[in-house]
This record gives C-alpha cells, structure tokens and sequence, in this order.
C-alpha cells in the first residue's frame, strides 16, 4: 500500500510541477510532510541538500530519496517512477502529435521562434546564477578562463570543471 501512496503523491507532484524541480519542492513538501507525515521538516531539508549535491533532476533525486527513506529500494522506484510519469507521458503525447504535423509550415515557423527563445532563457539563468557565483575578480578570472577553454579547445566539460577547482583551489587556499 505504501508503495501506491508514494507513486501516487509524487504522480500528483509531477503533474502540478510545470517549471521545473525548484518549482516541485513546496508541493514535495506539502505532500510528504503535511499530507502524508512521512518526513520531519529537519530531514526534509537534508534530503533536499543531498538532493542539491547530487547529479541530475532535485525532483528525481527528491523523490528517490524519500521513496527510500519511507520505503527501502522499492519505495525509491515508486516514487521516482511517480515523479517522472508525468513528464514521460506529456513527451509522448507531444512526440506523436508532432511527428504528424512537424513538416507543417506553421509548426516549423514556431520552432523557428522556439529556438531563439530557449537560447534567451539558458542565458537568462546563466546570468542569474552568475550573479550569485561569481562575486569577486578571482571568480570572474576563473569564469571566463573556463568559458574560454570551452569555446576554442576540445577539451571535456568535466576537464574543465576539474580545472576550475584547481584554479579556485590556488586562488582561495
């Protein structure tokens, strides 16, 4: 039974969730907490922290932690399962529907607009975040050096980012 809880509140979370894991965190913690008692606010917060440090989606890594923190290995494939159906679904809806219209001049012409505006917003959330990290001369050194070897070597992102913390290492130590 606990199992069909899990998949089911965090079906729901996923459903309300438009814009994004940060956005999911206060229904997550309406449903897990207030609904549903499973957490303390204490370990809700930790969860979210571990969830903050780990690769990939916070909602993701939320909703595996939690569903194994409540219960065990099967509790974290309901709740990440929950989660994610959503989303799994609206794709495939939307994938069948565009493979039959995507030639269409109007679609086209509206991926045409899409696409700048995808653009606008990674670079908006790149300013954003940048404002927050990168707060003195050593940051913006490390920043631009690292935007610099992205754009005119080959060298892997992970390379990079392995390099920049080097560099913040010698800088800041």
């Amino acid at each position: 039974m606990i199992l069909l809880k899990l998949f089911f509140a965090f079906f729901k979370i996923g459903i309300f969730s438009i814009g994004g894991g940060y956005v999911m965190l206060p229904l997550i913690e309406k449903e897990i907490i207030t609904n549903h008692g499973w957490l303390t606010v204490a370990e809700f917060v930790d969860i979210v922290a571990i969830a903050e440090m780990t690769p990939g989606p916070i909602a993701i890594n939320s909703a595996t932690y939690i569903g194994y923190r409540t219960a065990g290995f099967f509790g974290s494939a309901a709740a990440t399962a929950g989660v994610v159906m959503p989303s799994l679904l609206l794709v495939l809806l939307a994938a069948s529907i565009l493979k039959r219209f995507y030639q269409n001049e109007w679609v086209q012409a509206g991926f045409g607009g899409l696409r700048p505006a995808v653009v606008a917003l990674i670079t908006g959330a790149a300013i954003f975040i940048g404002r927050t990290a990168v707060t003195d001369l050593a940051a913006a050194i490390i920043a631009a050096g690292a935007l610099l070897l992205l754009l005119k070597t080959r060298l892997h992102p992970i390379l990079v980012l392995v390099l920049a913390a080097l560099g913040g290492i010698i800088i800041y130590l």
